[in-house]
């Protein structure tokens, strides 16, 4: 007979009695969670990057100074990619004798290819969604545009040598970003109008974009021909640079997600970890069995492997089914909730599901198996003959190998699961050493308590290796329940208080030197705190320590933006509060006179900036030059003025520039935009509340993936309490049959059971409590850079979870074990 037939055999009896029931189960819950979390999170990960591509209003951007080649149009079709063109420059309005500064973009059919325009039929007037565009000869202007002219709906302006009618206000576009790129108003025409308006001709300074939005795949296969085709001149553009406040909160999401789906894994390692235990203990006499008819133990390696990669086959693919559903279900549960359809999954959950079934057994449940071939024939004759115990340094080794490496494969960021598996090596060393200590305990107590707690703690004495390995996995299991608790509410809480209701919605640019006083007498003067204005001025970076930059040899995309494009250079006396020093030191007042800057971490990091190299500028036809002080790590979600470079003061002195503020602006008092512009025309009134609203909804959708991510992981954590109890269930039932029939009424063994796990849930309850508060405190410090404050009260629920869902289910287990007749288990024994 063949070892894959013998092995289906064995498969099919098991199965046929219950012995796959445990860990069958075990892993079935384990590739149902992790799917049913790969399926949702896919999902709404894709949403999250959907929307974060509005910033782009696209999910790629190639933009050129010169008209981008239809070759790349070409590609695009090619690959069914969805393409439309804008072409952006700065030019005068005209409005009979009044004229101002706009931002013109001209916009093909389809633009935005990602998000949706707002207009409004009035300036400063409610906005509402459109999928519309200006018509032919049509123009829509900007609510402060409208304003510095005077002009309203239904009036003709002159742009070029074209008249425009105004049809609508425009209110807000998706790719208006929050650099302030575009520091005059906007307005938008038709691309197919343009060459009539005679505004561009040679040597005219436009910004040419073309758009592409497709699948992910699509958009990943379009990037890297167009990578290998662009010119120099040509440059790809992504959400990070664009906004880094959505970029920030994208990141965030991101990580919230994968650490949720990181303890779902464990929590299911663990749980097949204690199911393969009781498989093996309920095999040795088989095994024994069969060598003493001259099974070999190749034989034996041979249908363990076998059976374990059927049980996986099995699990994988009842468990992707099961997962699909259970994400389909809670889609449309929570479909009222999440602004827009969901995407579609993907298949690679299914295929991530399999594997990590795989990659568990062989980490967690392979080495106690393979005890099986070790079992000596004797054991037929004499039942206390045990196989040579693994080495701990092996089995434990191999388990904890194999977790991080699938926690690495599932969410690639080194720094999540270093935290987490730090974490988890920590835990286990605490709870084995508090397991012993418990044990040790047990020993010397059990004389000295009652009955029921007498029998309860003498169990905790009798089988030592036992109570160790069940307070590891109760602590285990219990933390991370609490840790995910913590995340779940602390976190989350900590990061939309990181966006409070009083964050800046609007940006004031642009406020001459000389018009600073008046200024903050104008906002004073209509019932609002004068707010602080911070020093700006525009250069571009010409050397870096001598070294011409064409020399440097930059090939990076976003390095060649920062090094080519003009800067926005501040001076401050004071770090902001929103900025941390992490390499270097601020400057003080033995600095003064000295020329220093200091430079964000994202600056620093792709153009590979070193603490004392010298950077040289030119503003305007002045040289500057400046020595790198420190790097600075920015919070730019805080939405308030930052800047990627700060000169120490008196550095800048006598340089032309502006001031800029920010200010949280209600419904009512926004009726005084179209005063100051009026009154400061040359100031640019930057409206935030859009991109606020992205942030807003990137925060929204992943506090609602983890919170209903949470009860894939809480039932994960069920079972791994329940594999824990049911390690020991068969002694469990012999020794109360055993004192059955000595005479020990049913309700005293039940209630030493009680006592048992009691003391046990205690014990890992409070040790996960500390776990998690430890856990969340560094992954508050170090992953999601948020405050963190320690809640006593995860302590108190460390302590009575513990004791009420292990003591209480391990009770409740127990029933059946005692209720068992005493007669039938020792036939059976």
């Amino acid at each position: 007979m063949s070892a894959l037939r013998f092995a289906l055999l064995a498969l099919a009896r098991d199965w046929r009695s219950g012995e796959l029931a445990v860990l069958l189960a075990a892993l079935l819950v384990a590739v149902t969670a992790l799917t049913g979390v790969g399926f949702f999170t896919d999902r709404i990960s894709q949403a999250v990057e959907r929307r974060a591509a509005e910033v782009l209003a696209a999910d790629l951007r190639l933009r050129s100074p010169q008209p981008v080649g239809e070759r790349f149009e070409a590609l695009a079709a090619e690959r069914g990619v969805a393409t439309a063109r804008t072409v952006s420059f700065p030019s005068v309005v005209f409005f009979g004798a009044d004229s101002s500064l706009a931002a013109v973009r001209a916009v093909s059919p389809g633009y935005p290819l990602r998000g949706r325009l707002k207009i409004a039929d009035a300036p400063f007037a409610p906005a509402r969604e459109t999928g519309e565009l200006p018509g032919r000869g049509e123009v829509w202007l900007e609510s402060r545009l409208l304003a510095r002219l005077g002009a309203g709906i239904g009036d003709r302006v002159s742009l070029g040598a074209v008249n425009f009618t105004v049809t609508r206000v425009l209110d807000y576009r998706p790719d208006q970003g929050s650099a302030f790129v575009d520091l005059a108003p906007s307005l938008l025409i038709p691309l197919a109008d343009l060459p009539a308006t005679e505004l561009l001709g040679s040597g005219s300074r436009a910004s040419h974009r073309l758009l592409f939005a497709g699948s992910p795949g699509q958009i990943r296969g379009l990037l890297e021909e167009i990578r290998a085709e662009k010119g120099p001149a040509e440059r790809l553009e992504s959400v990070d640079e664009e906004s880094p406040q959505l970029q920030s909160s994208t990141r965030r999401a991101g990580r919230f997600l994968n650490l949720s789906a990181m303890i779902t894994v464990l929590l299911a390692a663990v749980a097949v970890a204690m199911a393969a235990r009781r498989y093996t203990r309920r095999h040795l006499d088989n095994v024994a069995l069969m060598k003493c008819m001259g099974a070999p133990q190749r034989l034996v390696l041979q249908l363990t492997v076998i059976e374990l990669a059927l049980i996986a086959l099995i699990a994988a693919l009842a468990g992707s089914l099961l997962g699909w559903l259970a994400q389909a279900l809670l889609a449309s549960l929570v479909g009222d909730l999440v602004q827009g359809e969901l995407p579609p999954a993907t298949l690679a959950p299914a295929l991530m599901g399999g594997a990590t079934a795989l990659a568990i057994l062989v980490g967690f449940a392979l080495p106690p198996m393979l005890q099986l071939k070790r079992v000596p024939p004797a054991r037929v004759l004499r039942r206390n003959l045990e196989p040579p115990p693994l080495r701990y340094s092996v089995s434990i080794g191999l388990a904890i190998a194999t977790l991080v490496a699938v926690l690495y494969w599932l969410v690639r960021d080194a720094t999540l699961v270093g935290i987490v598996a730090a974490g988890i090596v920590i835990t286990l060393a605490v709870l084995y050493g508090a397991g012993f200590l418990l044990v040790f305990l047990a020993g010397r107590l059990r004389g000295s308590v009652g009955v029921a707690w007498r029998y309860g703690v003498a169990n905790l004495a009798r089988r030592g290796r036992e109570s160790v390995a069940q307070v590891v996995a109760f602590g285990l299991g219990l933390m991370v329940l609490l840790l995910l608790a913590v995340v779940r509410n602390d976190l989350l809480r900590d990061w939309r208080a990181s966006l409070p209701a009083d964050t800046p919605n609007f940006f004031m640019i642009n406020i001459p030197a000389a018009e600073t006083a008046d200024f903050l007498r104008f906002v004073a003067d209509r019932g609002h705190p004068p707010p602080r204005l911070f020093p700006m001025i525009r250069a571009r970076m010409t050397a870096i320590n001598g070294k011409p930059l064409e020399e440097l040899g930059l090939t990076a995309d976003r390095a060649r933006g920062f090094a080519e494009r003009e800067q926005n250079l501040s001076w401050a006396e004071t770090l902001q509060l929103d900025n941390e020093i992490v390499a270097g030191r601020w400057w003080n007042e033995s600095d003064r006179g000295k020329a220093y800057l200091s430079v964000a971490t994202e600056y620093q990091e792709e153009l590979d900036l070193k603490l004392g190299d010298r950077l040289a500028f030119d503003v305007a036809g002045e040289a500057v030059e400046a020595e790198v002080l420190s790097f600075r790590k920015v919070e730019w979600d805080t939405f308030r003025p930052n800047f990627f470079l700060v000169f120490s003061p008196g550095v800048l002195d006598g340089l032309t520039g502006t001031w800029l503020t920010s200010m949280k602006l209600d419904t009512e008092q926004r009726k005084m935009l179209a005063d100051l512009v009026r009154r400061f025309p040359s100031v640019s009134v930057f409206d935030i509340d859009a991109i606020l609203a992205q942030v807003r909804d990137v925060i929204d959708r992943a506090s609602l993936a983890v919170q209903y991510v949470f009860l894939f992981t809480l039932a994960a954590g069920l079972t791994v309490l329940l594999a824990a109890i049911q390690s020991t269930r068969d002694e469990r039932r012999y020794e109360s049959a055993m004192l059955r029939t000595l005479g020990a009424r049913r309700r005293v063994v039940l209630a030493g059971v009680a006592a048992e796990f009691t003391v046990l849930g205690m014990l890992a309850g409070v040790l996960a409590a500390v776990g998690a508060t430890l856990a969340g405190w560094l992954l508050a410090r170090e992953v999601f850079d948020l405050e963190y404050t320690i809640d006593p009260w995860v302590w108190v629920s460390g302590l009575v979870a513990g004791a009420v869902i292990v003591g209480g289910a391990g009770t409740l287990a127990a029933r059946g074990v005692v209720n068992h007749p005493p007669v039938s288990t020792l036939r059976e024994g």
